[in-house]
C-alpha cells in the first residue's frame, strides 16, 4: 500500500484518458526522482495552462490571446464557404498540419458510441446549429471524424441534425484506414482524404 500522498497523485493521474493505475504509478515514481525545480516548472506550466488558454467563441478550439476568437477564426483570408467539423482540437491540428484546407472549423467536443443520451448532451450541437444559422455563407460542411465505429456513429448523428439546413455535407474520402484515427494519420494520407471527400 502506498502512502496517502503517493496514492492521491496516482488516483489523479488515473483519471487521464488511457492511463490506468499502473501507468499512473510510473508517472508518480518518475516525478519523485526529479529535482524540486523540475516539479515546480511542471506545476507552473499547469497553472499557466488554466490561466492563459481559453476557448474560441466561434469554433470552440483552445487558444491563447487577448481576443475572443482564435487565429484561424480571425483570419480574413480563410474560405468562409467551408466548415470542417471535428471531434477534438487534436483532430483540428492534424488537418491544419496538412496545409490543404483553408476553411473554418468547429470542434464538436467529443464523439458518441451508440447514441447514449449522456454523450449526445456533451456535444456542442446547439452551438453548431446556431453557427450555421448565423453564417449563410457556409456552402459545404465537411464531417471529419475518425474512421471507426464511434466516428461513423457521430457522423451519421451530426448529418441527420444538419440535413434540414440544406447545405452540401461531405465526409473525408479514402485514404484513412478503417479504425484509423485522424491524430495518427500522416499528412499525406490526410491530404488525400480531404481532397477525395464525398
Amino acid at each position: 500500500m502506498y502512502s496517502k500522498t503517493i496514492q492521491k497523485l496516482i488516483d489523479l493521474f488515473s483519471k487521464f484518458p488511457t492511463v490506468g493505475p499502473r501507468t499512473a504509478s510510473r508517472f508518480v515514481f518518475y516525478l519523485l526522482k526529479k529535482p524540486k525545480d523540475e516539479i515546480e516548472k511542471l506545476t507552473s506550466a499547469i497553472k499557466e495552462l488554466k490561466n492563459n488558454v481559453k476557448i474560441c467563441s466561434s469554433c470552440f478550439s483552445y487558444f491563447e490571446g487577448e481576443k475572443n476568437f482564435c487565429e484561424i477564426c480571425s483570419n480574413p483570408v480563410r474560405d468562409k464557404s467551408l466548415l470542417c467539423i471535428v471531434a477534438s482540437d487534436i483532430d483540428l491540428k492534424a488537418i491544419e498540419n496538412t496545409k490543404k484546407y483553408q476553411g473554418f472549423y468547429f470542434v464538436l467536443g467529443g464523439v458518441v458510441s451508440k447514441i447514449k443520451q449522456k454523450e449526445v448532451n456533451e456535444l456542442r450541437i446547439t452551438e453548431l446549429e446556431n453557427l450555421i444559422k448565423n453564417r449563410p455563407e457556409i456552402k459545404e460542411i465537411i464531417l471529419a471524424f475518425n474512421a471507426n465505429s464511434e466516428g461513423e456513429t457521430t457522423r451519421l448523428y451530426v448529418e441527420r441534425i444538419l440535413k434540414p439546413f440544406g447545405k452540401k455535407i461531405t465526409r473525408l474520402g479514402r485514404g484513412l484506414p478503417t479504425g484509423g484515427e485522424l491524430e495518427y494519420a500522416d499528412e499525406e494520407t490526410l491530404s488525400f482524404a480531404l481532397e477525395s471527400r464525398k
